[in-house]
């Protein structure tokens, strides 16, 4: 078994404990991981360097991954203080604790950003690439797992390579990935991909044998998170973009099977795919950074053909139907680089219908999607701005009232801004729906507060909308002080409602 993971007979040498190969790792260091929400994590190394700081080492280290990744390695390394700076998109309770209480040093980016920053040399030299394989190639090369992220950018740019062998991930993965790596401007060409299904590289990633420095055969599974049941919430929602979508179809604006789909993380953006396995579309493709639950039920029902990604994110149940029928998937899912899966020129060139999710939206139409009251950090703005921008539609969903009515998803100001008024064309709640496209700032105003906000809060918005337009400037009126005191307010009473 381990001859068919292992191909390189000379590596063998370079098979050590998770504790030896953790010890490779020094204070100050640069360590770039595999790893995308969060499925193809290392696991065994991390646990392996938080038993030393546990011990007492000193190891203060930065910690680059594609996206979230398990507790072995966010959580671990977070509560034993070892992770100090960390980019650039996480999920762990403990890695938020410590962002938000100044522990850890991060940075919130786009994530079709990171590999360029790693290209480039922008975070620094990269000491040490830690990934997870499936399998290692006669020439070395490494076939990633479950997920791709900045796996090649990592290995690329390391001065060394530790590499987790994982056997508990199937060996029908081998063929699903399709690893290609942009050049540096300004030798840039386009990168070739016309339809999601396109493949244009090899299935692992090359690496210079000289440069593996440890292999740790490890068996630790994906800790995937949990997908909330399909709420009535979530059902209202999607059969407002479905119901949208055919409108589009029948004003000749989309074809027949729509255009390439790509949905965010989370229950909620999986609930609204899940809608679409009883919808009359078919034929369909996604070209998105995550493939969840919702999709393999797509795939099983033969309403997609085919899904690009860089990352299976399945919940727990999902995982083991993944892992189970691997090779029944496996001929419909593509996993790239995220530097591929994220990026702007495809996006723009396919016409990807994006749908995201925000935490809170304005009047006006701009979104936060990351940070509660303006100053908590929650996740991070991911890859949603990667497709909004360049996404032929650009969607965004919420449920319109947060802690049980308390809050307002649609406020008059948002108190952090991720995506501006500029890039967001359709915005949905469980109350309805509003298409911005072609509209002013007072007109997306009227449509968001009629369409999306809760029954509770129509008549406040109304009111704020209608004092502000009296003032001097009429495009895009707003009483600042006001607008922030919703916020405010809630901090102080615990609701947005006025008692």
């Amino acid at each position: 078994m381990l001859n068919n993971r292992l191909r390189r007979e000379e590596l063998k040498s370079k098979i050590m404990s998770a504790d030896d190969a953790a010890m490779l790792i020094k204070d100050g260091m640069i360590v770039a991981t595999s790893g995308f929400t969060p499925s193809g994590y290392p696991k065994a190394v991390p646990l392996a360097l938080a038993k030393r700081a546990q011990e007492g080492d000193k190891v203060e280290i930065t910690i680059i991954t594609g996206a979230s990744v398990g507790d072995e390695l966010d959580g671990a390394l977070s509560r034993t203080g070892i992770m100090v700076r960390r980019y650039p998109y996480q999920t762990n309770k403990y890695s938020r604790n410590s962002i938000n209480d100044g522990s850890i040093m991060y940075q919130d980016m786009h994530l079709s950003h990171v590999p360029q920053f790693i290209d480039y040399g922008f975070f620094g030299k990269i000491d040490i690439a830690l990934v997870e394989a499936l399998a290692i190639t006669e020439d070395g090369g490494i076939i990633p797992t479950t997920s791709v992220g900045v796996m090649p950018q990592a290995i690329n740019n390391a001065d060394k390579v530790i590499v987790e062998i994982n056997t508990s991930q199937p060996m029908e993965l081998e063929g699903v990935h399709d690893i290609y790596v942009t050049e540096k401007p300004p030798h840039r060409k386009p990168i070739p991909i016309t339809h999601p299904g396109d493949r244009i590289g090899t299935h692992y990633i090359p690496c210079n044998p000289e440069k593996i420095a440890a292999i740790v055969i490890t068996d630790i599974t994906d800790k995937v998170r949990p997908l909330a049941p399909i709420d009535e919430n979530s059902r209202k929602i999607s059969g407002y973009i479905i119901d949208f979508l055919e409108h589009e179809v029948k004003m000749g604006r989309l074809p027949k099977n729509l255009l390439p789909l790509q949905s965010g993380v989370g229950s909620v953006a999986n609930a609204v795919l899940g809608g679409l396995v009883d919808s009359k579309f078919e034929n369909m493709t996604c070209y998105t950074e995550v493939i969840q639950d919702s999709m393999f039920d797509l795939i099983d029902a033969g309403k997609v053909t085919v899904a690009s990604g860089t990352s299976f994110t399945p919940s727990e149940d999902g995982l083991k139907r993944l892992l189970s029928n691997m090779k029944h998937y496996a001929k419909h899912c593509i996993l790239r680089p995220m530097e591929i899966s994220n990026h702007p020129e495809v996006a723009r060139r396919l016409g990807v219908i994006a749908m995201n999710t925000a935490i809170e939206v304005d009047i006006y139409g701009h979104v936060n999607s990351t940070n509660i009251m303006g100053s908590r950090m929650m996740n991070g703005i991911g890859g949603s701005g990667d497709f909004t921008r360049n996404a032929y539609l650009s969607i965004f969903t919420t449920v319109s009232t947060a802690k049980n009515g308390d809050i307002s998803s649609i406020v008059p100001m948002v108190s952090h801004v991720d995506h501006t008024e500029h890039d967001i064309e359709v915005i949905v709640t469980e109350q309805g729906i509003a298409d911005l496209r072609g509209t002013s700032p007072r007109e997306r105003a009227r449509k968001i507060i009629k369409n999306c906000a809760h029954p509770d809060y129509k008549d406040m918005l109304m009111d704020y909308l209608e004092r502000a337009e009296k003032g001097k400037y009429k495009h895009e009126p707003h009483l600042l002080t006001e607008a922030l005191s919703w916020h405010v307010r809630f901090l102080e009473t615990g609701t947005m409602k006025i008692k």
